[in-house]
């Protein structure tokens, strides 16, 4: 898996906190769509390394998090810059549209 974990116990140090836009992916290991984005969110955090910070956040596990963000449906991709969300996009997408969540952030 690649990106960083996020939890409610580091939420605010890797995101909200963070120096470079980050791409959330809301997830769940059963979920099939979520495993279909996986690879490009493996290829955006090589590409991206040090413009934009990919994290996991499992919706089974933090499930709090899931419900601030009012995550209804995954894969949901929430994008961060300054600590505020800037963009949320539910389902799967090819690679090309989740790179144009947070390009012109970088």
């Amino acid at each position: 898996m690649s990106g960083v974990t996020i939890t409610s116990g580091n939420f605010e140090s890797e995101v909200l906190q963070s120096s470079t836009p980050v791409l959330l992916d809301f997830w769940a290991g059963w979920c099939g769509p979520c495993k279909m984005i996986a690879p490009f969110l493996e290829q955006i955090t090589e590409e991206y390394q040090g413009r934009v910070k990919v994290g996991k956040i499992d919706v089974d596990k933090e499930q709090e998090l899931a419900g601030r963000h009012g995550v209804i449906s995954i894969p949901t991709l929430v994008v961060y810059k300054d600590g505020a969300v800037m963009r949320q996009q539910p389902g799967a997408l090819p690679k090309r549209d989740i790179e144009g969540l947070f390009k012109d952030l970088i």
